[in-house]
């Protein structure tokens, strides 16, 4: 006799279940005729009447694997009409990251370094900061993961400027209206709290395995958050009376937005595009499970072969990574903070 017979039979719902007696008879049940003993089920043993649990008194009751098999069935079913739609959308991102990809490579390391050492200048106006670029680089050109460091900086670079490009306006929006929002709130957190290999699942099934946009796509979802929300938070702590001021001067919204509003909020949004950076680093070292290249291959290939070395010492080398971009953002952010009014 199941645990939750009862239920069924004192509902009348027997005959619904097509079932004269109770429920399929379990394991425990047989040993106990066998034995000559009814089979209980002590209050402290009693099962949560879960899927399983309530099928083995009612067969109609469907099983928890009949659940899991009906949702892949269902996003199958839909997969070819999705892809139509999505393809398209997004194949500029993988072109954007194969001419990318191709760019920083085919760049000569005497080229390419002293380019990004003028980049971190402009930015920073930091020559310790340059030093440190430089060294880094050279280091890993020198233990030959040049390309690799490469790869990954492209991936990040196309990334990230698609976080920056699509985060900031989501931000605006959600500063200016209350329901937009309330809306996009939900979609945020669950995008924040999903672990990163989750966002990978439906992409394999919508793309092949050797696309671009597949990681691509798993980045961007994964790094986006932290823009879109300190652009929304930062917008909404300008000020009250600035903004009053604005509307005395007979600024429209468009005025205030780009005059007012954006100029304030910009060392909020400038720490989002902080943190976007460093999240889509974490995610790129994941997306190597799905072809991603760069410094991630050279950890899986560590993981998978046993290679101490080169696991530890690719993974030095996106610590390197990280603190280069960690550290040129927050300069760029500090030449932004001087230069607000007091």
């Amino acid at each position: 006799m199941a645990t939750y017979d009862f239920v069924f039979d004192s509902l009348g719902l027997r005959g619904w279940c097509g079932e004269e007696q109770g429920g399929l008879t379990s394991m425990a049940d047989l040993l106990g005729e066998t034995s000559g003993e009814e089979a209980t089920v002590s209050a402290w043993d009693t099962p949560f009447p879960s899927l399983d649990a309530l099928h083995e008194a009612c067969n109609t009751i469907p099983q928890s694997r009949e659940l899991t098999l009906g949702l892949e069935q269902g996003f199958l079913g839909i997969k070819d009409s999705l892809k139509v739609v999505v393809d398209p959308l997004t194949q500029p991102l993988s072109w954007a990251l194969s001419n990318a990809l191709w760019v920083m490579q085919a760049v000569p390391w005497w080229i390419m370094i002293p380019a990004l050492m003028l980049i971190v200048y402009l930015v920073g106006r930091s020559f310790k900061l340059v030093g440190l670029v430089a060294a880094a680089f050279c280091f890993l050109a020198f233990v030959d993961y040049y390309d690799y460091t490469m790869q990954t900086l492209a991936i990040i670079f196309v990334c990230a400027i698609i976080c920056v490009l699509l985060g900031v306006p989501i931000g605006i929006a959600m500063s200016r209206s209350d329901r937009v929002q309330r809306v996009m709130i939900p979609i945020l957190d669950m995008l924040q709290t999903l672990p990163p290999f989750v966002y990978l699942i439906p992409l394999i099934f919508l793309f092949s395995v050797t696309e671009p946009k597949l990681y691509g796509i798993a980045i961007i979802l994964y790094a986006i958050v932290p823009v879109v929300r300190l652009t929304d938070l930062g917008i909404r702590l300008v000020d009250k009376d600035v903004i009053e001021a604005a509307d005395a001067f007979g600024m429209t919204k468009r005025q205030k937005l780009y005059g007012v509003q954006i100029p304030l909020a910009l060392p909020n949004i400038m720490a989002g595009v902080n943190q976007t950076i460093m999240m889509s680093l974490a995610m790129v070292v994941i997306a190597s499970l799905v072809s991603a290249p760069g410094l991630g291959v050279l950890v899986l290939r560590g993981i998978r072969n046993l290679e101490l070395g080169v696991g530890l010492l690719s993974g030095l080398g996106i610590v390197l990574l990280a603190i280069i971009l960690d550290r040129v953002t927050k300069a760029a952010l500090a030449r932004i903070n001087a230069q607000q009014p007091q």
